[in-house]
């Protein structure tokens, strides 16, 4: 019987250990001037940060408890459906173009794990008979025919509804102007929402938008089928309806706002690029609920610098990290001057070195 010869096969470095690696020793020197750069390059950006966010002009009006117009002393919260209430305010400058109206909701959890994956993403790109297990129990209708629900699930479901109409009503020498404001309801969604994640299915002279619909269902909570969303052309409904694509994006916080509208100055006087102090109204069609989940309504009218919208957070973040970084470079000083030792010193210290040197 043949012997079988032995073969010594080394070990890959890896498996071994044996690769070269670096490791930074942190010294005084390194760490307290990295600290301290840190904290002179974060407190005067968080200075700039906030100081550019203190000059965006914002009106945030809660309407949650508006009084009802047909009804006086009645707030529409105590019946939603059908209530129209007013609110006057007041913009106390001449506030640079451009202006956006938003929409504001709180308590309401857009970013729960369910409610997140509540659509069907392949239906959204034009194929509205594709209703998904992941839109139950928005996925068909309840009746007998069982319809696939177009969109489905519970994000579209819940879709903010209420409307509102913006009005000039007086200007700054108190004369009374009265004139509606439009609000341009179309370039609100991302480009690139509209162009790729949200398309209707396929139609034309022939075949109206709502034929490509044939054969399915609005959601229960609203009012109108999804190619009846907007009363402009087919390019305005259906699934690019940009009202339903702001919403379907949902919210990391409970607490958020989505954009409405773009104000139209030129409604106001032909050319303006600002928008004039004086007094405003907006009339609100009320209908979306918050009472049931303890929430609040708010609408918003803004401008937006460079960094976005009016938001102190980022600000005031860097200001606390850089004034920390300050502290802590300021702590570590102290320790090194009381009790540190030099590198040189390091190196000489063996298992034997007692913890403090003798005296």
């Amino acid at each position: 019987m043949a012997s079988r010869s032995l073969v010594n096969r080394s070990k890959p470095s890896f498996k071994q250990q044996n690769l070269p690696a670096w490791q930074p020793i942190l010294t005084a020197g390194t760490v307290l001037p990295t600290f301290f750069l840190i904290g002179v390059a974060f407190v005067p950006t968080g200075i700039g940060l906030l100081m550019s966010s203190s000059q965006v002009f914002e009106v945030s009006i809660d309407y949650t408890d508006c009084e009802s117009l047909e009804r006086p002393n009645s707030p529409c919260s105590a019946r939603p459906i059908d209530c129209t209430c007013e609110i006057e305010f007041k913009v106390d400058q001449n506030v640079p173009k451009d202006i956006f109206a938003y929409y504001g909701l709180s308590n309401f959890y857009q970013n729960h794990r369910r409610y997140v994956k509540s659509r069907d993403d392949h239906q959204l790109l034009g194929q509205p008979l594709l209703a998904g297990s992941d839109c139950e129990p928005f996925r068909v209708t309840n009746d007998d025919q069982h319809l696939p629900i177009a969109p489905c699930g519970a994000i579209a479901n819940s879709k903010f509804n209420d409307t509102f109409e913006l009005t000039y009503k007086k200007n700054g020498l108190d004369e009374v102007v009265g004139k509606k404001i439009s609000l341009f309801r179309e370039g609100i969604a991302w480009p690139t929402d509209k162009r790729i994640r949200f398309r209707n299915p396929p139609h034309d002279n022939n075949i109206t938008l709502a034929d490509a619909f044939k054969g399915t269902a609005k959601p229960p909570n609203w009012s109108s089928p999804v190619y009846k969303l907007h009363p402009g052309d087919d390019d305005d409904n259906g699934f690019q309806n940009e009202d339903l694509i702001v919403w379907m994006r949902t919210a990391a916080l409970p607490t958020f706002r989505k954009i409405y509208a773009i104000v139209n100055l030129n409604s106001i006087q032909e050319d303006l690029d600002y928008l004039p102090e004086g007094t405003y109204s907006v009339k609100i069609e009320y209908r979306y609920p918050v009472k049931s989940f303890k929430g609040t309504k708010r609408f918003i009218l803004s401008n937006t610098s460079w960094l976005g919208g009016k938001n102190h957070f980022l600000g005031i973040a860097y200001i606390v990290v850089g004034c920390i970084c300050f502290i802590l470079s300021a702590f570590f000083l102290y320790i090194h001057k009381k009790y540190g030792r030099l590198p040189s010193e390091l190196t000489q210290i063996t298992q034997t070195t007692p913890y403090l040197s003798s005296q």
